[in-house]
């Protein structure tokens, strides 16, 4: 039983079941939120990468506290939209931010445009991440 479960968890890359793993150790398969975030499009700027991992929260992105403070204070931020979602075809900018990590469980990959449905996200973002 303790070589399947070994097998189990190889065959599951870096993440932990719910419950898994050490309680004293702050890894990131631990944490309830964690992201990778890059900034791309952005003119005259090489991408900008960040991880952020919230409860507990640490990552490259300074002051990971504040960052995770305001992500968790939305809902489901990386959900997907309703097909049925009328969007404004305004594009404020090229820029886009890559989110792929996981919240709460639930794996994300994700592309936040600067425009349309995703403008108040990627304003959010930007907040956060900056």
């Amino acid at each position: 039983m303790v070589t399947a479960a070994l097998i189990a968890l190889t065959g599951c890359g870096s993440a932990t079941a719910p419950g898994g793993g050490s309680s004293t150790s702050s890894s990131p398969a631990e944490a309830k939120v964690s992201l990778t975030l890059t900034l791309t499009n952005n003119p005259g700027h090489s991408p900008q990468h960040w991880t952020l991992r919230c409860d507990p929260a640490a990552g490259s992105r300074p002051d990971a506290t504040a960052a995770c403070s305001a992500l968790l204070r939305m809902k489901q931020p990386f959900a997907l939209r309703s097909k049925r979602e009328v969007c404004p075809m305004i594009m404020v900018s090229a820029r886009q931010y890559v989110v792929i990590g996981t919240w709460f469980g639930v794996k994300v990959h994700r592309v936040v445009v600067d425009g349309g449905c995703d403008l108040g996200l990627f304003n959010t973002l930007a907040k956060v991440m900056h």
